[in-house]
């Protein structure tokens, strides 16, 4: 299988995905804590069905320490037990917020009210543009359909 688009040979594409890079690291350095950043980035990337992120971000979360038992239930966190109740919430807001053509509501006022009781304003900010930018990685790589299974933790740095 081959991508539709190599991005990194169209110059239009690279530099797009430059800038999406660098938005990356910019959160990375916001305080919102790695473990919930991959969570998040692997739940939203399970839901657009997106196999290309899938395979990177739980790849680095192992890389970073994240235990295969935690990895193997994020599909299923509701009932899992083993994430905490921040994790959780970081988790509904991925979901509520990469399905909004699902709702016609969008992100209840539930799910951001127990989002904030665990982050603080910067973290919530890092958390929004995290999800906004999960999702926008997906697309892109949904649509030209870029494959899965290669990637190498680090590959990126």
């Amino acid at each position: 299988m081959e991508a539709r688009l190599p991005l990194q040979d169209n110059p239009v594409a690279a530099a797009f995905v430059r800038r999406l890079v660098s938005a990356d690291k910019t959160l990375a350095e916001s305080g919102l804590p790695t473990s919930t950043q991959e969570l998040v980035k692997i739940r939203a990337s399970q839901i657009n069905g997106c196999g290309f992120c899938v395979d990177m971000h739980t790849k680095e979360a192992a890389r970073a320490g994240e235990s295969a038992v935690r990895l193997n239930l994020v599909a299923a966190w509701r009932e899992a037990t083993v994430f905490t109740e921040a994790e959780r919430a970081a988790l509904e807001l991925t979901e509520q917020g990469t399905r909004l053509a699902d709702a016609a509501g969008g992100v209840t006022d539930e799910a951001w009210a127990n989002a904030a009781k665990h982050y603080n304003e910067d973290q919530l900010a890092a958390l929004v543009s995290l999800i906004a930018l999960i999702n926008a990685f997906n697309r892109l790589n949904v649509i030209i359909r870029q494959p899965a299974g290669h990637y190498e933790p680090g590959m990126f740095d």
